[in-house]
């Protein structure tokens, strides 16, 4: 399948207001974070944010196109992220993903550090899990963690081992979450689901921790 320019400049407005949905959260700090929406199956193709660029800003130069090796596609200076490799990774395990986005949060920090000694984090009977398309009463999602590798391609085996078309979404110890969907639409919503479903757990925890203490101060 040859991907038309048409094609390219319509996954590149959608990476944009994606991208700029997400500054506005402050879900890209330092630079940190990538985007990617898949443009074609067969050869693997997709546009994927360049490196070391502002995400909270537009510029001409914000994406490039690469296949399945996570190499560009025609000659440009752009480098792409250097975790390109693992949305590559989850467009090859999970043939339905149309857009993969990965953003540093305080909240998915804390539980991927809080849950990585059981390697994953489960919560039940929360609303937002309709959010990632489970609508079961009294629902459970557990999300894989895995450690957080220097070695791009040894953390991208990593993740290429755990995850599953069942829940659209993998932590990495201390670093981040991965979330995609069939397209950029449904990635964005998974993306806030689990976000939700992150910062409220932390923040359960420690109003319980405080109602406990309270308890026995009384």
């Amino acid at each position: 399948m040859t991907v038309t320019l048409e094609q390219r400049a319509d996954a590149f407005r959608r990476l944009d207001e994606a991208k700029l949905a997400f500054a506005r959260r402050d879900w890209f700090p330092g630079t940190s974070g990538n985007l990617s929406i898949k443009l074609s199956d067969d050869p693997l193709q997709f546009a994927v944010t360049a490196s070391g660029k502002d995400k909270t800003k537009l510029s001409p130069e914000d994406y490039l196109v690469v296949d399945g090796e996570s190499r560009p596609v025609e000659p440009t200076a752009l480098k792409p992220s250097a975790e390109t490799l693992i949305h590559a990774v989850v467009y090859k395990r999970i043939p339905q993903a149309g857009a993969c986005f990965h953003v540093h949060t305080v909240w998915n920090n804390l539980v991927s550090e809080l849950y990585f000694g059981q390697r994953a984090f489960s919560i039940q009977g929360q609303e937002l899990i309709k959010g990632l398309g489970i609508w079961e009463e009294n629902a459970r999602i557990t999300i894989p963690i895995v450690e957080n590798f220097a070695h791009i391609p040894t953390l991208a085996a990593a993740i290429d081992k755990v995850i599953t078309p069942d829940v659209p979404g993998v932590l990495i110890r201390n670093h981040g979450i991965y979330a995609w969907g069939a397209n950029d639409f449904e990635a964005k919503r998974h993306l806030e689901s689990f976000e939700f479903l992150f910062e409220y757990h932390v923040r359960w925890l420690q109003l319980r921790q405080n109602a406990v203490s309270l308890t026995h101060t009384s």
